[in-house]
């Protein structure tokens, strides 16, 4: 009885090793911005999120008529880290250049690809 027992429970389990790859994939999807497409923000910062599953810079960008806010998505801190990114590299106030892969639906936000720093330096892709 307790084979049988031990022996249905390996068969349950069979099929989540199978599964959770792909959860893990879907989650990191960039489906919903448009990668072929890169725009260039001349913005202010308003708040950087250093956190976990992905950090968040959020800027005001001044065009004709008024501010637009944008909200644009990073990787993870211990990826930005190898990138040579720090909690302490952007604060509230400070003026920038991002590159950023818009979303598909026109939204105001985007997924990081690039950013020049207030002191000149630049990370991630800004070709």
């Amino acid at each position: 009885m307790k084979r049988l027992l031990l022996l249905s429970a390996a068969l349950a389990a069979l099929p989540i090793p199978a599964v959770v790859p792909a959860i893990a994939w879907a989650h990191h999807s960039y489906a919903m911005f448009d990668m072929n497409k890169t725009v260039v923000l001349d913005a202010s910062v308003t708040r950087f999120k250093w956190q976990n599953p992905h950090a968040f810079i959020e800027v005001d960008v001044t065009v004709k008529g008024g501010t637009e806010h944008w909200a644009i998505e990073m990787t993870a801190p211990n990826n930005l880290v190898q990138e040579g990114w720090k909690r302490t590299s952007l604060k509230p106030g400070d003026k920038v250049r991002i590159w950023v892969h818009p979303l598909r639906t026109g939204a105001r936000g985007g997924s990081y690809a690039g950013i020049r720093l207030p002191d000149g330096s630049t990370l991630g892709d800004v070709s």
